[in-house]
């Protein structure tokens, strides 16, 4: 099986729709990365999966709080927590651990992290990396958006996301 996956996005629509692709491919236990300059589209995705979910409301990037949490029915039965972390104004590893933040990873959960480069050293590996560059798609200043996967769940979320149309 392949671990990687691009995909051109044209614009704020089509990210919003990959969104929606992410979101049939959301397991417990995930924990995912989102790598990419400022205005790239990382809280873009984000509001696109969590609305795809089931979410309704605003979703704000949690730049200052450095996460918001989401309390998502997942199924009929069962719900998960996603936590949409924003580590742009991490500066400190113990926050981390003082904040308890570690306790967020677990079956439970999933976990979408921007700016991971920022806490590195603390964070778990993630299932699947998701980096976006900011390119021309068409007649649009788009993205392109490269998943890579790096564990089983991270395969299984692959092929779902890379199986739609």
């Amino acid at each position: 099986m392949d671990n990687n996956f691009t995909r051109d996005l044209a614009d704020e629509a089509a990210t919003l729709d990959f969104g929606t692709s992410l979101a049939k491919a959301i397991q417990p236990n995930l924990t995912i990365y989102l790598h990419g300059d400022l205005g790239a589209g990382k809280t873009t995705l984000v509001r696109g999966l969590l609305h795809a979910l089931g979410h309704v409301g605003k979703v704000k990037s949690p730049t200052y709080t450095l996460v918001e949490p989401y309390d998502i029915k997942y199924n009929v039965t069962s719900s998960l927590m996603l936590y949409h972390f924003d580590l742009y104004r991490f500066n400190d590893e113990e926050e981390w651990e003082s904040a308890g933040f570690r306790d967020y990873f677990n079956v439970n959960s999933v976990c979408v992290i921007e700016w991971p480069e920022k806490a590195e050293n603390v964070l778990p590996t993630p299932d699947l990396n998701i980096t976006f560059s900011i390119k021309n798609v068409g007649k649009n200043l788009g993205r392109s958006v490269n998943l890579s996967a790096h564990s089983t769940l991270g395969q299984q979320c692959l092929h779902t996301i890379s199986t739609q149309q």
